[in-house]
């Protein structure tokens, strides 16, 4: 089975970037480990990725399940993402936060912290393949899958922080394994529901560790490796070769190392400078070349509403559109999946509604706005390689690298675009390696206990793994544990469903709280990342 589900990659654009080892004794190591997981993988991803069809279509039952989780949410909490922007942005700058608040991190840190899981490869390429299939009409539904999504995270990452175990030495645990193992047997009193969520916190425990060790590692290593080998001039420039690819792993993997090892204080002062960094670097590569192309601005969105409800030139006209638009949404957000609220559990503060109003921006920051920047540029550009992967796409059913149509795009005003495209991809894969290292530590310690030495031995593992995914694809291995991270979607959201009420009665406790003179009238607490938010957390 090819790597096809990597949640920060479409589908579609992986099997042409996955490199691994040349040949010799480490190409037949990969090819005997991806030989015993192939089947596994098979079997796995058939089920996990199991396409379901709609009005002829074909698509995956499990973004079916993301985007409905999304929109009962929604209706449930009353568009919550609607009408709490503005208090979700003031918390992000620190109203309603004190220092001695409990926790570790500052609202604007665990923001950064889960956003540079989320941010990644598939905002480059998978947004690329998504308008080569569905056409610029899937823009529009990969926004509304979203703002749907940005319910579900609300929703989670409120348990996450509502049910986190407090530990002596004053750090925090909480996501899914807490709120699983906790809150079913709090909604399901008696020995059974405790089984019931002591079980569910295992699996759930089991899954994130076995992607963190795998694609929140490996995969990220891989492409920052080929990005920085075609730019230094490919098989014929001097990182040409497995020796090389070697030393670049061992130098990703001393920097997550160096960054990890401080746990989630240093992963928040990092990501809360690295993340801002990463998006500046790329939005404003979009902005030059929308820029460059302001006068065909309007016939864009022009063409991504009108092709979000005709579906002119798309396999599967407008429920082709919507279904592609929803499908590079829930794969890239990760809304649902449970992974976010292990990052946002960690923060400072005495309401959990406030960080699920936090996280709720964190689908927004991903999806809609650095996705549909991609997207936008793209339609702007209008290139004639795109027009022809559309065309050959419709024509065949084979798209073209997801990085070849964007970067293509960005060529056209930036000839030197793939310098950018590197520091990107750079970038993104070390944010992500450094966010699923701590999901992956948490989900460790759950399982084996959280003492020091525990824990330094996960943390040369995982660092191991950057290393070996630097060197080596192994494909099914990969695609084994992207059907594994997405199979942890199915329990997590039947968990969402359960507590949901206990959420609704957190958001009304903080709701109560904003009407009193102490809370209305607080100044922000220096939240944004700088200065005075490192003193909280020093």
């Amino acid at each position: 089975m090819p790597l096809t589900h990597h949640p920060h990659a479409a589908p579609e654009e992986l099997p042409a970037l996955a490199q691994g080892a040349e040949s010799g004794f480490l190409g037949t190591v990969e090819e005997k480990i991806n030989a015993i997981f192939d089947p596994i993988a098979t079997g796995l991803g058939d089920f996990v990725f199991g396409e379901v069809s709609l009005f002829g279509i074909s698509f995956p039952w499990i973004v079916a399940w993301l985007v409905l989780a999304g929109a009962v949410f929604t209706l449930y909490f009353g568009f919550i993402q609607v009408r709490g922007i503005r208090l979700a942005l003031q918390i992000l700058r620190g109203r309603h936060s004190r220092k001695e608040d409990p926790g570790e991190i500052t609202h604007f840190q665990a923001l950064t912290s889960a956003v540079s899981g989320t941010v990644g490869l598939g905002n480059i390429a998978g947004v690329g393949v998504a308008v080569t299939i569905g056409g610029a009409g899937a823009t529009f539904w990969m926004v509304l899958c979203g703002l749907l999504g940005m319910c579900s995270k609300f929703v989670e990452c409120t348990l996450g922080v509502r049910y986190r175990d407090h530990h002596p030495d004053g750090t925090v645990s909480g996501g899914p394994m807490q709120y699983l193992r906790k809150g079913v047997a709090e909604r399901l009193p008696g020995s059974s529901g405790r089984f019931l969520g002591r079980a569910l916190a295992a699996l759930a425990a089991v899954m994130i560790l076995l992607f963190g060790i795998g694609g929140g590692n490996m995969f990220q290593a891989n492409q920052t490796v080929i990005q920085i080998r075609d730019i230094t001039g490919g098989d014929d420039g001097p990182l040409a070769g497995d020796g090389s690819a070697l030393a670049l792993g061992v130098l990703l993997a001393l920097v997550v190392g160096f960054v990890i090892i401080g746990g989630i204080k240093s992963i928040g002062r990092v990501t809360s400078r690295l993340v801002p960094a990463m998006a500046i670097v790329y939005v404003t590569g979009c902005l030059i070349v929308i820029l460059f192309n302001v006068t065909d601005v309007p016939a864009a969105f022009g063409e991504i509403f009108r092709g979000a409800f005709t579906g002119e030139g798309v396999v599967g006209g407008t429920i082709g559109a919507l279904i592609v638009g929803f499908t590079r949404a829930a794969f890239s957000n990760e809304a649902g999946l449970g992974s976010a609220p292990i990052a946002h559990s960690a923060v400072k503060t005495r309401y959990p509604a406030t960080e699920g109003l936090v996280a709720l921006l964190e689908p927004f920051i991903d999806t809609v706005v650095v996705c549909t920047m991609t997207a936008l540029t793209i339609v702007i550009a209008d290139t004639q390689l795109w027009n022809d992967a559309k065309a050959h796409y419709a024509a065949n059913g084979n798209t073209v690298d997801g990085v070849t149509v964007t970067s293509s795009a960005f060529e056209t005003v930036l000839p030197w675009f793939p310098v950018i495209l590197t520091v990107a991809v750079v970038l993104f894969a070390v944010s992500t390696m450094i966010t699923w290292a701590y999901y992956g530590q948490k989900a460790w310690s759950h399982l084996f206990g959280r003492s020091k030495l525990s824990e330094r031995v996960y943390q040369t593992v995982f660092c191991t793994f950057i290393v070996i995914g630097a060197v080596l694809t192994f494909g099914s291995v990969l695609a084994f544990t992207d059907a594994v991270l997405f199979l942890l979607a199915l329990i997590n959201i039947i968990g969402l469903y359960l507590l949901a009420p206990v959420v609704k009665r957190e958001l009304a406790r903080f709701r109560t709280a904003l009407r009193s003179p102490e809370e209305r009238d607080r100044e922000p607490a220096g939240q944004s990342g700088g200065p005075e938010s490192a003193d909280q957390t020093s």
